[in-house]
């Protein structure tokens, strides 16, 4: 039974799938949902939307045959590779639905799940999300994860859902709420976060991907993890401002011991801390101000290709 936020059942979920190079992955992908799909129909009309952020594989074929045999199946084709985080944002600010459900196609995140997560949404929660309690990966890397994600947590100007996944259902509110942010590098679980609205998240162990090789490697994982804490915190900013009595400290007790002594080790001493100190200071401001500079573009993240895409024109072919 809906609450009263939810007094109406949706006419339409749009299921948002990113790929990239994933020609393998996609047939078993599909196999797995289409089940899930068979079961949501029942009560809701269906749309699944394929966001192929610019594959050089077979993707796009593939998915063009799927197509060829589901009227539901739906396709986006960016015309570069724009990263994972701005695919989904072309995702959500380009698919029509009443629900939005994001999962990945590697199924490291069980479709299976979304039944559980309509589940929640018709008890009256806006946002359902996946809560990686753990995954299949060295003890070394759970640890770094683990630690990353208190780190951010706790350094973060808004909320932060610990062990958040983009793995989630929203409904539109919450998506039009998410999408409102204009910011040239998205970290879109902790926009979710930030937007409020009743949510929950449900605990999963994260499983292998089924085919394939991820393409989600050390650079990639450093690159997200800057861009996830310039996005969460002003924190590095206002270091220089908490160390400046500790700097004023040391330099003076340096300059002091100078005098005193005429040796130049505690000149060194100065000139060290105080590199330290201004260098530390003046990359945090221009970290900052070049993602305030390129926010400041509004550029789009992502353009679509429509030549190799299949749009939603309405929400009456949910059928």
């Amino acid at each position: 039974m809906l609450d009263d936020g939810h007094s109406r059942s949706p006419s339409l979920i749009t299921v948002i799938v990113p790929v990239f190079n994933e020609a393998e992955v996609i047939p078993l992908f599909f196999s797995r949902i289409q089940p899930v799909l068979a079961k949501i129909k029942e009560n809701y009309k269906v749309n699944l939307l394929f966001l192929n952020n610019a594959s050089t594989d077979k993707s796009f074929e593939v998915i063009s045959e799927i197509r060829g045999d589901f009227n539901f199946v739906h396709l986006i084709t960016m015309s570069s590779n724009v990263g994972y985080q701005k695919s989904i944002e072309c995702g959500l600010r380009n698919a029509k639905g009443d629900i939005f459900v994001v999962i990945d196609v590697d199924c490291e995140d069980p479709p299976e799940m979304i039944l559980q997560f309509i589940d929640h949404y018709e008890k009256g929660f806006d946002l359902v999300y996946g809560l990686r309690a753990d995954r299949s990966e060295n003890k070394i890397m759970k640890l770094c994860r683990k630690f990353f994600y208190h780190i951010v947590r706790k350094v973060s100007d808004d909320e932060i859902l610990l062990y958040m996944a983009e793995f989630a259902l929203l409904t539109s509110e919450v998506r039009d709420a998410t999408i409102a942010s204009l910011d040239s590098f998205p970290f879109l679980r902790s926009s979710m976060a930030r937007v409020g609205f009743k949510r929950i998240g449900i605990s999963y162990k994260r499983q292998p991907r089924i085919a394939g090789e991820t393409h989600y490697n050390l650079y990639g994982m450093t690159v997200f993890a800057i861009a996830s804490i310039l996005s969460s915190t002003t924190l590095p900013l206002r270091f220089p401002l908490y160390f400046m009595p500790w700097w004023t400290i040391g330099s003076v007790a340096s300059i002091w011991g100078y005098f005193i002594s005429g040796t130049y080790t505690y000149l060194l001493l100065f000139t060290t801390i105080s590199c330290i100190y201004i260098g530390g200071a003046l990359s945090a401001i221009a970290l900052y101000l070049a993602r305030t500079y390129k926010n400041g573009l509004q550029r789009p993240n992502y353009f679509i290709h429509n030549r190799y895409s299949f749009l939603q024109e309405s929400l009456a072919e949910g059928d």
